[in-house]
C-alpha cells in the first residue's frame, strides 16, 4: 500500500488532471489524500461569493467520496492572487501536510500553465519535497490540466509527458468523478466538457497503443 498526495490549486484540477488514476490508485489499495489549495472568497469576493466556494467544496467531497479517497484536505490561500501571496507560507503548509502524510507519490500541477496560481503551487509544493530530513516522497509527478496546460503562454515550454498511465480500466470512474462538479463542467466545444476530457485521454491512449491514458512529467524519481 502507497500513500498518495494529490495538490490541487483550484477545485476540479485534480480530476481533470489525474482522476483516472486517482480511482487507479485506489482500485489497487492506495491511500489517497488530496489537498484543495486555495479558497476563491478569500482571494475575489467581488468575483466568487461564500455559496459559491461552499457548494464547489461540497462537489469536490462527493466528487472524492466517489472516487475513495480517503481525506480531503481544504486550504484558505487567496486565489486567483498566489502571486501576490508569500509562496514560503504556502510552502510551510504543505511541509506539515508532507510530515504528516508521509506520501510516497506526490501529484502536482505543471508550472508552464497559464494560470498564475498553477505556478505558485507547483514552486511552493516542490520546496516543500525536497529530499531531507523525513521526507520520504519517492515520485513527484506533474499533470496537465485542460484550459491552463493548453493555454500556457507560447514562451513556456510545453507539456511534453514523460509518463503515461494506462487507465482504461479507470478512466470511467473519471467522467462520473467530475459529472459531480456541475458549477465547473461546461459544454463542448469547451476545454472543460465531458467531451474534451475524454478526448484527450484516449489521444493519451493512443500514444501508449492502449485505449485510455492520463500523462505526466516526471519531476524527480528515487529509486530506493
Amino acid at each position: 500500500m502507497n500513500k498518495v498526495l494529490i495538490i490541487a490549486p483550484h477545485p476540479d484540477d485534480e480530476i481533470l488532471g489525474c482522476g483516472a488514476t486517482i480511482a487507479k490508485h485506489v482500485r489497487d489499495g492506495d491511500e489517497v489524500t488530496i489537498v484543495i489549495s486555495t479558497n476563491a472568497h478569500i482571494g475575489a469576493p467581488e468575483l466568487y461569493t461564500a455559496d459559491k466556494v461552499k457548494k464547489v467544496r461540497q462537489e469536490s467531497l462527493d466528487a472524492h467520496n466517489y472516487l475513495g479517497v480517503k481525506d480531503t484536505i481544504f486550504l484558505d490561500f487567496p486565489a486567483p492572487a498566489l502571486n501576490t501571496f508569500p509562496e514560503y507560507k504556502i510552502s510551510l503548509s504543505f511541509s506539515k501536510i508532507f510530515n504528516m502524510i508521509k506520501p510516497a507519490y506526490l501529484y502536482i500541477p505543471y508550472p508552464g500553465d497559464l494560470h498564475q496560481d498553477h505556478k505558485a503551487i507547483y514552486r511552493s509544493a516542490l520546496v516543500s519535497a525536497r529530499p531531507n530530513g523525513e521526507n520520504g516522497i519517492q515520485k513527484v509527478l506533474c499533470y496537465e490540466t485542460l484550459s491552463e496546460t493548453d493555454w500556457g503562454p507560447y514562451q513556456e515550454k510545453g507539456f511534453i509527458p514523460n509518463c503515461f498511465v494506462n487507465v482504461s480500466e479507470t478512466f470511467h470512474h473519471k467522467l462520473n468523478a467530475m459529472r459531480l462538479y456541475t458549477s465547473q463542467l461546461k459544454e463542448p466545444p469547451h476545454l472543460r466538457s465531458l467531451h474534451t476530457i475524454e478526448a484527450l485521454s484516449i489521444y493519451r491512449g493512443a500514444t501508449i497503443g492502449v485505449n485510455y491514458a492520463e500523462a505526466f512529467i516526471v519531476e524527480r524519481e528515487i529509486v530506493l
